[in-house]
């Protein structure tokens, strides 16, 4: 019975910190330095069902678009956050500091690297379909590619740093509860 109350109060804090990291959306920020990769992450890591690991990221994105407007690149951003839910399954057993970093810059760069082709743009004309296209892209992209990458990590080690000093004041809790590994916190 106690595990079972800690787990909800696992869930509800880890549902209070989606929602904190959420409304960073609204908040002036520099472009990209925002919580949805975070939310991404932390989702695919901590979350069971996997259904839900991924709803939750790309319904924070559709609610927070909804709002903010949406725009022509929708379709490579959802899917590489989708990715990044994906990278947070991954290291779903085997969480610590050095794995949510290198998922975080994993997940940052693979970012980059989607969002940025000139393939996206092509009918705003933005940038020539070519190899030096291409560069320019990513050459003009830098400045957004690091925010998205300190924004990534500062917010991981928020979300992931809350959530687990949350759960240790829960105790008796094992993360197999939670993320079905059998170490205890």
């Amino acid at each position: 019975m106690k595990e079972n109350k800690a787990l909800s109060g696992s869930f509800v804090l880890a549902l209070v910190l989606i929602v904190v990291a959420a409304v960073t959306r609204f908040i002036p920020h520099p472009f990209n330095f925002t919580a949805i990769g975070a939310i991404a992450l932390f989702s695919g890591a901590v979350v069971k069902d996997k259904r839900l690991a991924f709803l939750i990221p790309i319904s924070v994105l559709l609610f927070t678009d909804m709002i903010l407007g949406f725009h022509f690149s929708m379709l490579p951003v959802y899917t590489c956050f989708a990715f990044t839910v994906f990278m947070g399954i991954f290291i779903k057993n085997k969480q610590n500091i050095f794995s949510i970093a290198f998922a975080s810059l994993v997940s940052s760069l693979v970012f980059f690297l989607i969002t940025n082709l000139p393939f996206w743009y092509w009918e705003l004309g933005l940038y020539p379909m070519t190899i030096s296209g291409t560069m320019e892209s990513y050459k003009m992209a830098i400045p957004f590619f690091k925010n998205q990458l300190v924004g990534d990590l500062f917010y991981n080690s928020m979300l992931f740093g809350f959530f687990y000093l949350g759960i240790k004041k829960t105790k008796p809790v094992s993360l197999k509860a939670i993320i079905g590994t059998s170490k205890k916190i």
